[in-house]
């Protein structure tokens, strides 16, 4: 059982004031993750997506948390790899810096990347992407294990060279995928990759989701490994606002929640841009529900069929409430499947403190529990 953190650098504000402080606030809950705890921090990778977020260069940003701590994991949560956007020469060299640095505490997930803003800004058409995608995923851990690469691939030339340096972690670190479809994650289990399952599943979805990837995984062909080092682990996004009390809690998660399903709808979907209003906790949930089904009915308007991926980001049995809530969800996703549990916390309009309140209070009552269950074990 491992526990985690998972950000998007998701802000209200978009001044360069507020980004600054964002960055502030990330690095003092990272520090109070590591002393309550918690196993890793990942981050992920986008460009171009206004409030959304604002977590560009997580190279940078993990960097910086594995040299300010000394126990705790970092993760690329993923890194994009069209080759304009992080050649894989340079994604080898970042990979095996930063595993040496951290002394072995390094996760590498990989992606493409979600929408056209981003693809667009490199100049890709998202729709073409995946070829690019598949040829990198293959190359990068052949760079990082072999003495000298030399490749000549529909989408990358490498002349022979040697490149350096060569990981802590020996043949690498351990691989993941980002998985938010169906596609994906039989994708990952059939090359032998984790799977981060980054919708905002429910525990009923993560055991369908769980199932899918697990069959994958046990009846993959060997030789379709992306790298050298098979890694089984399925990791579920799981939005959390924990504090003693629970209407707050659950008030402060489900607006968070608002906030960042409009956020990614305005960029993956043209809505609008996302709200703050500081509503009751009742009236965001019917606010939520009243957005679902507005996008089902868009979706069966466009002939496009409505499945749990569309809709999960308007889930409402999430982790808000109190430590005995959060305990209860998690035996749930536990149960359902899950190796890791990706905490997210930081949604747009969720304060620093109430971030850091959650961080505390699951260090202290809700690690500790599963912790304990399973020494008895």
């Amino acid at each position: 059982m491992k526990f985690s953190l998972i950000y998007e650098a998701q802000i209200v504000d978009i001044s360069r004031e507020s980004e600054q402080r964002c960055y502030r606030d990330m690095i003092e809950q990272c520090l109070l993750a590591e002393a309550q705890g918690f196993d890793t921090v990942w981050a992920v990778e986008h460009t171009a997506l206004t409030q959304y977020a604002h977590m560009s260069a997580p190279e940078t940003f993990l960097s910086f948390i594995a040299g300010a701590t000394t126990r705790l994991h970092v993760g690329h949560g993923v890194v994009c790899l069209p080759p304009a956007m992080n050649h894989p020469i340079k994604v080898a060299q970042r990979i095996a810096t930063l595993d040496i640095m951290s002394q072995g505490r390094l996760h590498f997930g990989i992606g493409k990347g979600g929408t056209q803003q981003e693809a667009g800004a490199y100049g890709y058409d998202l729709a073409t992407l995946q070829p690019q995608i598949d040829e990198m995923m293959y190359l990068i851990p052949k760079i990082m294990v072999q003495d000298e690469i030399e490749h000549s691939g529909e989408f990358v030339q490498i002349p022979r060279r040697p490149i350096h340096p060569k990981p802590y972690q020996d043949p690498h670190p351990p691989m993941y995928m980002a998985c938010t479809s169906e596609p994906t994650l039989i994708r990952a289990g059939e090359r032998g990759l984790g799977a981060l399952v980054l919708g905002f599943s429910g525990p009923e979805e993560i055991a369908r989701k769980n199932a899918i990837y697990r069959r994958a995984f046990s009846e993959r062909d060997r030789r379709d490994q992306v790298g050298f080092r098979p890694n089984e682990h399925l990791a579920a996004l799981c939005p959390v606002i924990c504090l003693e009390d629970r209407d707050e809690a659950r008030r402060i998660g489900l607006r968070g929640q608002r906030f960042f399903g409009e956020a990614i709808h305005h960029w993956y979907g043209g809505g609008p841009k996302p709200s703050t209003d500081d509503l009751e906790a009742d009236q965001l949930e019917a606010e939520l529900h009243r957005s679902e089904e507005r996008l089902v009915a868009r979706l069966g308007d466009a002939l496009i069929p409505v499945t749990a991926d569309a809709t999960d980001l308007y889930n409402v049995q999430n982790a808000y409430g109190t430590p005995d809530d959060v305990i209860a969800h998690l035996e749930r996703l536990f149960e359902a499947g899950a190796d890791e549990i990706l905490f997210l916390p930081q949604m747009g309009t969720v304060p620093h403190e109430a971030i850091m309140e959650t961080i505390r209070l699951i260090g202290e009552k809700v690690i500790p529990h599963f912790r304990q269950r399973a020494l008895a074990a």
